[in-house]
């Protein structure tokens, strides 16, 4: 009898979103993989930032990934690198993600394996973070990455920071990795009609659960330069608690104060189907209305 495949996603962040030829090299080796499937990649000139999505076999996609972490390693030095998003390493975050006949549990081991085969292959200290971290500080990501690529050396130095996995010196160039397991999230981003950075992180501290907003949301506010606006940029870790129209609701409601209107907004990577069909029935005032009501949901296996 043929067992049933496990499948896992992985969302790894690197630190180069302006380089055409060195986003290419980078996701080269996710392409053409057996049992992996490149879903994703979006690199973002102003973050300075390449997301993408893999899914697959957990061990076919952690040695994918392996390869194209030593590619961002030998491409990217973080003493040159400047953006909009905080980083700390060249690979800054390799999360993991359960999707079919994965438990956490396994999610969170494949998580350390990773963690451990980037330290023992590249010589960059790895801090395990949300399901797989180490100690409840360790869980949020902000905090692990608090300091960033330029104050990690000595932070590494602190007694409650020594890495999960390697020495406490930073890769001179690479900087430091964090790997976990979560639950799928929306990295979800609103344009505001300003160019003041104060206003966007006014709101950003009004939604988000560390300033007495809604549980389950991160969110910052980020200059946009080129464009000569500011953003709402954040993570809805449990769509399912506090949804995408919410959210924007919110945000539109909280710029109305300032005489400032909403330009647009994005999803960066790959977005669970429920989390988009619930804000359609919002906006719609759809009755009874899921993802079975969708056509392309029969493809789905």
């Amino acid at each position: 009898m043929t067992s049933i495949r496990k499948i896992v996603e992985c969302v790894p962040n690197f630190s180069e979103g302006r380089d055409p030829d060195k986003i290419e090299k980078i996701v080269a080796p996710l392409k053409d993989r057996q049992d992996v499937k490149l879903l994703n990649y979006e690199p973002d000139p102003d973050y300075n930032r390449l997301v993408v999505t893999v899914m697959g076999e957990p061990q076919a996609v952690k040695a994918a990934v392996l390869d194209a972490i030593e590619v961002a390693t030998e491409v990217i030095d973080l003493n040159q690198h400047q953006g909009e998003h905080l980083r700390m390493g060249a690979t800054d975050v390799v999360p993991f993600i359960p999707i079919r006949n994965m438990t956490m549990a396994e999610t969170v081991e494949l998580a350390k394996e990773m963690g451990q085969a980037i330290y023992e292959r590249f010589s960059i200290p790895v801090f395990l973070y949300e399901e797989a971290a180490t100690r409840p500080e360790r869980k949020n990501l902000v905090t692990v990455r608090k300091g960033q690529f330029e104050g990690m050396a000595e932070k590494l130095k602190q007694d409650e920071w020594e890495p999960d996995f390697g020495q406490r010196e930073i890769h001179q160039t690479a900087g430091v990795t964090a790997v976990g397991a979560r639950m799928p999230l929306v990295a979800y981003n609103i344009d505001l009609g300003t160019d003041n950075i104060d206003i966007a992180n006014a709101i950003a501290r009004v939604i988000r659960q560390s300033g007495g907003g809604f549980q389950y949301i991160k969110a910052g506010g980020v200059e946009l330069k080129e464009k000569g606006i500011v953003q709402v940029t954040m993570n809805i870790t449990d769509y399912t608690k506090n949804p995408i129209y919410r959210v924007f609701e919110t945000v539109k409601m909280e710029a109305k104060r300032y005489g400032v209107p909403i330009l647009g907004s994005e999803i960066i990577g790959l977005a669970p189907m429920e989390a988009l069909t619930e804000t359609a029935a919002y906006y719609l005032g759809l009755h009874d209305f899921d993802s079975s009501k969708l056509i392309e949901s029969a493809l789905i296996e």
